[in-house]
């Protein structure tokens, strides 16, 4: 089996469990994971923080985008432009959000372009991935192509039951190296100490 074939397959797994998942679940994951990444010193550091918008199959990000906006700090969302391309766009209140590619909210067309350099901090997506930072996307390519091209800390949000033993990865793939969940934070290298109050654990 390629790795591809694997990927694949492992798709269609995670979308059985995603339909098992109660919405509660979603709901109090997403919230805790907000909880989680807002005490660490890679968002302590940054003033501008790209995240994402989730769907009522995933784990909610409301929480951590508001949280973002309360903390003054200048939250920036996906907009897809093309077929596995997209760029960063500053939302300042989450109204300014419209139904996009996918059924996805994104920014609308009057929020500003931030550019990949002003980012400081990526809160990724995922369709699963394991605790070594192998990242599962929905294959479309998006966030491979951005990070590519940008410098800013990057951890990965994945509720636990969603998290895998193993994600396969092909030699262009890049590991994300923190996870974020619910039960806390885990890195694959300890890059920088533990904000006072998080839960972190080293691999």
């Amino acid at each position: 089996m390629t790795i591809q074939e694997e990927k694949a397959a492992l798709r269609r797994r995670v979308r059985r469990r995603l339909a098992e998942l109660p919405a509660e679940y979603l709901r109090s994951a997403g919230l805790q994971m907000a909880l989680h990444l807002r005490t660490t010193p890679e968002y302590a550091a940054a003033g501008t923080v790209l995240a994402f918008a989730s769907t009522p199959t995933e784990a909610d990000m409301t929480p951590l985008l508001l949280g973002i906006l309360a903390d003054g700090k200048r939250l920036a969302l996906p907009f897809c432009t093309g077929k596995g391309i997209m760029e960063a766009r500053e939302v300042r209140d989450l109204s300014e959000l419209t139904s996009g590619s996918y059924g996805i909210l994104e920014p609308g067309p009057q929020c500003p372009l931030v550019p990949p350099e002003e980012v400081e901090l990526v809160a990724a997506p995922c369709m699963a991935c394991d605790r070594a930072g192998n990242r599962l996307g929905h294959g479309g390519g998006y966030y491979d192509r951005y990070l590519a091209g940008c410098r800013s800390a990057v951890m990965v949000l994945c509720p636990e039951a969603l998290i895998q033993e193993r994600v396969p990865m092909g030699p262009l793939d890049r590991a994300i190296p923190a996870v974020v969940t619910e039960a806390g934070i885990f890195r694959s290298t300890q890059i920088t100490p533990a904000a006072a109050g998080e839960e972190e654990r080293s691999l």
